[in-house]
């Protein structure tokens, strides 16, 4: 009969159903012109929600701000912030010296300066380091099952166990050097708990989708069913927890600078500057050697928060 559509076997329908799950949408009803209709996925939704959110924006802004310092901060700190004169202990702001000075006599705005380069590499490398670790084994683990899967839910467990702080006392005091990367080092090992739980319960919930069994039964192996199929329709939960994790991991690290157990000079950080002005309760009679890098903490902490906040109000449909 003439305009009767033919009938497509189960291959082809199968076919189309797995490709579904990768990354696409078929079969979408034709345009006006007779080309078919292209929908737009996940990300592309989300980030047209995410230009429109004002919060994103907002701290979209001050987070550029702080990588821009990070990178270059001489752009906008010309002096030395390891170049210090006692003469000029806790003198007050003036021409030249906005913050003015700490106890040693060190330039305290070139110092707050500096110290976005130390909070924001070690976030974003611990959080890089957490993400990747616990993706990989709690999608492994929710992949598999078995008993990879309850050893993974025994580790995670323990490590569960171990407040993250008193960790960062005992792991610290140990070792002899602490730099940036032992402070990385440290968040990641106490760290990659959550990011593997979200990450294998979101792998065990996208695995029993239609596209992905549909691409089973054509024969695709397992490292193309997770590359292909489930780690891309899996990874939105870890990202959104792992931006808001990040602001954490700031924090964190200002915690055990302050507590002395973090970074040692001559590692400039915000952590070890608010500690220095804490001793002897110096900051009655000079407070801004407090007030300014504790407000740099929390602007930088409450930006990752907010971005954190609006990613994942774009990636799941129903906070929208």
């Amino acid at each position: 009969m003439t305009g009767t559509p033919a009938i497509e076997g189960p291959g082809g329908a199968m076919e189309e159903l797995a490709e579904e799950g990768g990354g696409g949408l078929k079969g979408a009803p034709p345009s006006g012109r007779g080309r078919p209709a292209r929908g737009r996925s996940m990300w592309s939704d989300a980030w047209h929600e995410l230009r429109r959110n004002p919060v994103f924006v907002v701290a979209g802004l001050i987070i550029a701000f702080l990588v821009l310092i990070s990178l270059w901060p001489g752009l906008i700190a010309t002096r030395d912030p390891l170049s210090c004169r006692l003469g000029r202990s806790l003198d007050p702001s003036s021409a030249g010296h906005w913050f003015g000075f700490d106890t040693q006599g060190c330039d305290v705005y070139t110092r707050v300066v500096y110290g976005a380069r130390t909070s924001v590499t070690v976030g974003v490398c611990a959080t890089a380091g957490v993400a990747v670790l616990g993706s990989l084994l709690g999608g492994l683990a929710g992949f598999f099952g078995g008993v990879w899967d309850a050893l993974l839910s025994r580790l995670t467990d323990i490590f569960f166990g171990i407040p993250i702080v008193l960790g960062g006392l005992v792991f610290l005091s140990m070792t002899g050097s602490r730099s940036v990367w032992t402070v990385v080092t440290f968040i990641v090992l106490l760290g990659w708990p959550q990011v593997a739980r979200i990450a294998r319960g979101s792998v065990i919930t996208v695995k029993q989708n239609d596209y992905v069994q549909a691409a089973r039964a054509l024969g695709a192996g397992n490292a193309r069913m997770m590359v292909r199929h489930i780690l891309p329709n899996a990874v939105a939960p870890v990202i959104v927890t792992a931006t808001i994790a990040l602001g954490t991991y700031i924090s964190l690290e200002a915690t055990l600078s302050y507590l002395g157990v973090g970074l040692q000079p001559p590692t400039i950080s915000w952590g070890a500057d608010i500690s220095a002005a804490s001793q002897g309760m110096q900051f009655r009679n000079a407070p801004h050697i407090l007030l300014y890098p504790a407000a740099a903490l929390s602007v930088t902490v409450l930006a990752f928060i907010m971005l954190g906040d609006a990613v994942r109000d774009a990636l799941d449909p129903k906070l929208r």
